[in-house]
């Protein structure tokens, strides 16, 4: 069991999920493809559909108040515009349409996938933290805590907000450094039930896999992310989804699934759950709504 006992009941759900399988797949912003814009409704239904475990996905919020699911700063690739829509009102968000995309509508509101999505799936929740004043509380009224898996940086601000709020909900924040663990360490106020570690390197200190098998001996977790970002800075020490995908996954998620990952964030589900189920015998996980296995066939 991952987490400390005091909070064995907000964690039941995640611990579940890795007592059935390992390392869980969290899917990068959802599944966007084709015409299905990323960070939206629809992209989280296709990454559930392809063999996800847990979907990530990023929040901004309105100039008056309103929660959206969108990565700040691609407005250009959205939209085609350059300022920041986090300036906006909500009925400006509302009224946005994706130029490239003739699918969706436009923004998700972040209402509309908690109340969707309620109920047995993960979430691991991004770029909220500047948020978590009026967000905590909002997520509060969906009764979903431990489906929510929060992240931040380790830093001290963001934890004395989690630390104040009543709710605890499960938290993975991303770590660079010893230091980074020490601050993050030992809060019975916090839900600390992993750690996301960040490795630039190979040489990186949080890149030795000592330090993968350190936090499962204090029952922690690790999510290790393979996603390939466009600025091309590794995640953790270069063992990526490219190499997967366009070489031997041996050589990358293989490598990450040796180590010990928990979880492991891909933008390519189905590959991940096919080779983890080659490797592992685990079938790409169930999903309720089609009374089944995933639509996928795979498993």
């Amino acid at each position: 069991m991952f987490g400390h006992p005091r909070y064995q009941d907000v964690n039941a759900l995640l611990n579940a999920h890795l007592a059935q399988r390992t390392p869980l797949i969290c899917v990068h912003r959802g599944t966007g493809l084709g015409n299905v814009p990323e960070n939206t409704a629809d992209a989280i239904e296709a990454a559930l559909r392809q063999g996800a475990d847990m979907v990530e996905f990023d929040v901004i919020g309105s100039s008056d108040g309103t929660f959206f699911v969108f990565h700040d700063g691609t407005e250009p690739h959205a939209f085609d515009r350059e300022d920041d829509i986090r300036a906006l009102g909500s009925a400006e968000i509302r009224a946005l349409r994706y130029r490239w995309s003739s699918h969706a509508a436009g923004l998700s509101e972040l209402a509309e996938v908690l109340a969707r999505f309620r109920g047995e799936t993960l979430f691991n929740v991004d770029r909220s933290w500047w948020y978590w004043d009026q967000l905590l509380p909002f997520a509060d009224r969906f009764d979903m805590a431990g489906q929510l898996v929060l992240k931040s940086p380790a830093d001290r601000q963001w934890l004395d907000k989690l630390r104040r709020h009543p709710v605890k909900y499960p938290f993975v924040p991303m770590v660079r450094s010893r230091a980074d663990l020490d601050t993050v360490l030992g809060d019975p106020d916090i839900n600390l039930v992993g750690v996301e570690l960040i490795a630039r390197h190979p040489k990186d200190q949080l890149a030795d896999p000592g330090v993968i098998a350190e936090m499962h001996q204090r029952g922690l977790l690790c999510l290790l992310n393979a996603i390939n970002l466009p600025d091309g800075v590794p995640l953790y020490a270069g063992i990526d989804d490219h190499t997967s995908v366009f070489g031997d996954p041996d050589d990358g998620w293989g490598r990450l699934m040796e180590r010990g990952a928990d979880i492991i964030q891909t933008d390519w589900p189905d590959l991940l759950g096919r080779y983890r189920q080659r490797v592992r015998g685990t079938a790409v996980r169930e999903y309720g709504r089609w009374g089944g296995r995933c639509p996928s066939g795979n498993g």
